[in-house]
């Protein structure tokens, strides 16, 4: 059996799914891509013989498209995963789920009112190998319980309008799902502190900045956001546990020992360090449309994230720390 996928969004990111999914993803076939910027998809459409449509809920209406990937711009995630959950299409989001908490709760609405969940939110992380292996030895027991939690996000550089808010929005929020996921549990409070600002972030930028996040349990977060460190795309976790630590490698690949020094590689970017995550992801997907109902990331992950989100920029605004309120969680997500 083939799933017949439906591509809204042919920038950057919904090339690279494009390109997975034509070319390493088994059982799917790209039959639709739409972008308001109409050449761009047809010069993507052509290359996997897709139909091309300048509007994605034409593509959503589709009767040949089976499941929907949602690429686009974050501020179109909304509307065009409510309608998927209209044509009761099963559709794997991009993060944000939404751009507000209450756009957010209007999908989490919507899908908590049907049978089963259809709507599943791209949370990569949670499919790459040394995340995986660091919540097998957790959820094992092997350093007892959790204590504390230190991450830490640098990227070489930020486009042309990145904001200050953006580093929580767009960067920290990958630590936010990870912590929730990882340790099982709701974040609860946030406090974020402003470093003394690097001379290589671009007018208005607060980088670097440390975000600490409080769990339901007691464990104690901190997420160091610099994204613009110059010497390439470093992500590093270290979970210490009563009895021990579990750390994410430094290294991407081999590390050589040579002549009195040791060197390895460092990836440039997200897409190099995460190209495994993002394959196993869209694996994952396709496979559980097939066999039933989605089980990855849900709407309730991309909600409550959002939320520890926002409240991370109240507290990035202000100074104090902010409490995160959540709604009751539906059973569908239970």
């Amino acid at each position: 059996m083939t799933l017949r996928i439906g591509v809204v969004g042919t920038g950057m990111m919904g090339q690279d799914h494009i390109r997975r999914l034509a070319a390493s993803v088994l059982r799917v076939e790209v039959v639709a891509v739409s972008d308001v910027n109409v050449e761009q998809a047809k010069r993507v459409g052509d290359g996997v013989g897709a139909r091309v449509y300048a509007d994605g809920h034409e593509l959503v209406a589709d009767d040949r498209v089976q499941a929907v990937l949602i690429a686009s711009p974050g501020f179109t995630h909304e509307e065009l995963t409510l309608a998927c959950l209209a044509a009761d299409k099963p559709v794997l989001c991009e993060k944000p789920l939404a751009p507000t908490i209450d756009a957010c709760l209007r999908v989490l609405e919507a899908e908590a009112a049907k049978a089963q969940r259809l709507v599943q939110v791209g949370f990569m992380r949670r499919y790459d190998a040394g995340f995986r292996a660091m919540k097998a030895g957790l959820d094992a027991g092997q350093v007892g319980q959790a204590l504390l939690l230190h991450c830490r996000h640098r990227n070489p550089d930020v486009p042309p309008g990145f904001t200050t808010d953006m580093m929580i929005t767009d960067s920290v929020v990958h630590d936010i799902d990870v912590t929730r996921w990882l340790l099982g549990q709701e974040i609860v409070a946030t406090t974020v502190y402003k470093a003394r600002r690097t001379s290589k972030a671009p007018e208005g930028l607060a980088d670097p900045q440390m975000v600490v996040l409080e769990t339901a349990e007691g464990v104690v977060v901190d997420v160091e956001s610099f994204v613009t460190c110059q010497f390439g795309y470093d992500i590093r976790y270290e979970l210490v546990g009563e009895t021990g630590t579990l750390s994410l490698s430094e290294q991407a690949g081999v590390l050589v020992r040579q002549d009195g020094q040791y060197h390895g590689p460092i990836p440039a970017d997200y897409r190099e360090r995460f190209a495994g995550a993002y394959q196993h992801e869209l694996q994952e997907w396709v496979d559980g449309v097939l066999a039933g109902p989605v089980i990855g990331p849900s709407a309730w992950d991309g909600y409550a994230t959002q939320a520890v989100a926002e409240a991370a920029v109240e507290s990035q605004t202000k100074g104090d720390r902010v409490q995160v309120e959540l709604v009751e969680r539906p059973p569908l997500y239970a």
